[in-house]
């Protein structure tokens, strides 16, 4: 755990004697924006940002609140190949889970989807860079993602926990905030995955949407939690040596 987020969770813990707010901080938002902004040239506003108690909760957890925002619509689209998170967040909810066939290189088909599951589908999910493939899409393949949804009424989820690691980090976010979520955790980017914080961040009304029904289920980071991501977003030198530790492991085993 870098030094600049044990030292923000520290500070935060004498004052965390009252409730922690389940849409994020302030501090945590602005955090998120401003990396968004550095890292991808993305300027989002703090409030189309969510926070979320780790990915995984949110990702388990999504496919349900679309399904209470739009009942007409019951099936959940992910890759063939991924985070079995995908599939059963689907079943959790009560609703279809769809796998999605992938090409050659372990991209979504688009092309393979069922017409009659596109027009049923509530929610996409992409996850690039890949989890376990390790594909890694670019601006144009992104592009392809959010209309792709934007043309069948769905919401596009992409799961871009990875994309520190990238070779060229890109984001479905550069492909407007229409109708897509971006899904980010601290967990791969700072090591704090025993603090369990996330955030989601794209379609302002989505976005507002999710937030007002997931603090009624009382899904919310510690205060100290909060704080310690706020630093560690704010903070991209312990990211270099996490990435060259990374580096230096695969080239071992290359």
């Amino acid at each position: 755990v870098p030094d600049v987020a044990v030292q923000a969770a520290q500070r935060a813990l004498a004052g965390a004697n009252g409730y922690p707010p389940s849409a994020g901080t302030a501090p945590l938002r602005e955090a998120a924006a401003g990396w968004i902004a550095r890292r991808f040239g993305v300027e989002l506003a703090p409030g189309g940002i969510g926070a979320c108690v780790g990915t995984k909760e949110f990702v388990a957890s999504l496919p349900h609140l679309l399904h209470l925002r739009d009942p007409a619509r019951d099936t959940v689209l992910y890759p063939a190949v991924a985070y079995p998170t995908y599939e059963m967040g689907a079943t959790l909810a009560g609703v279809r889970a769809v796998p999605v066939p992938v090409d050659a290189d372990w991209h979504l088909d688009l092309d393979a989807i069922e017409p009659t599951d596109a027009a049923r589908s509530l929610l996409l999910w992409v996850n690039e860079p890949g989890n376990p493939a390790g594909q890694t899409a670019d601006a144009h393949r992104f592009a392809r993602y959010a209309e792709w949804g934007r043309r069948h009424g769905a919401v596009v989820a992409s799961d871009e926990c990875y994309v520190e690691f990238a070779p060229e980090p890109a984001t479905i976010l550069s492909s407007g905030t229409e109708g897509v979520l971006a899904v980010h955790s601290v967990s791969k980017r700072s090591n704090l995955a025993g603090m369990r914080v996330g955030f989601y961040a794209g379609d302002a009304d989505l976005v507002e949407f999710l937030v007002e029904s997931r603090k009624h289920a009382g899904l919310m980071a510690p205060s100290p939690v909060q704080a310690a991501a706020a630093a560690a977003l704010a903070d991209d030198g312990h990211v270099a040596v996490q990435r060259d530790r990374y580096r230096k492991i695969g080239r071992a085993h290359v």
